[in-house]
């Protein structure tokens, strides 16, 4: 039986495939421009980390699991902010960490009050969108796990963009 916490994380899933082919056609713009990458190494960890989450939810939380509304209502407005985010990189937005030498930092939209915007907002997604369903179980550790490899990826990012 699918539940309310099974269909979102469905719709999450095709949003994030949807992402990343958005993401590799801006990486094959970027790379031809002369965009190198950095950090390759930790990229199949967050990839994992995401798709387990999302595996996570799927199968744990129960079919007719409690929702809190009010929760879910923030796990929404988190994807109006992640759609924010990409628009305001626009070609630039990819999942890795592309830099094209010469080019500015981004400093509009989103980028303009945070330096890591979208690493906030994926920050309160893990933990959020578990918490509606009352998974609390996978909200606590897939956070925790989360902030770990945002804290090299953000490394990383903040180590090539001083290059």
């Amino acid at each position: 039986m699918i539940g309310l916490a099974q269909a979102v994380a469905g719709l999450v899933a095709v949003q994030r495939l949807a992402e990343l082919a958005y993401s590799r056609a801006n990486e094959r713009r970027l790379r031809h421009q002369g965009g190198r990458e950095h950090g390759a190494g930790h990229y199949p960890l967050l990839v994992g980390l995401h798709a387990a989450w999302l595996a996570a939810i799927a199968v744990t939380v129960p079919p007719d699991a409690p929702v809190s509304i009010p929760l879910l209502a923030v796990f929404v407005a988190l994807q109006g902010a992640r759609v924010w985010i990409i628009a305001s990189l626009g070609a630039r937005w990819t999942t890795r960490v592309l830099v094209v030498p010469g080019e500015k930092l981004v400093s509009r939209g989103a980028y303009r009050w945070l330096r890591h915007p979208n690493y906030a907002v994926v920050a309160a997604e893990i933990a959020v969108l578990p918490a509606a369903f009352n998974a609390w179980e996978i909200a606590i550790p897939f956070g925790i796990a989360n902030l770990a490899v945002l804290g090299w990826r953000i490394r990383v990012e903040e180590n090539a963009l001083q290059r």
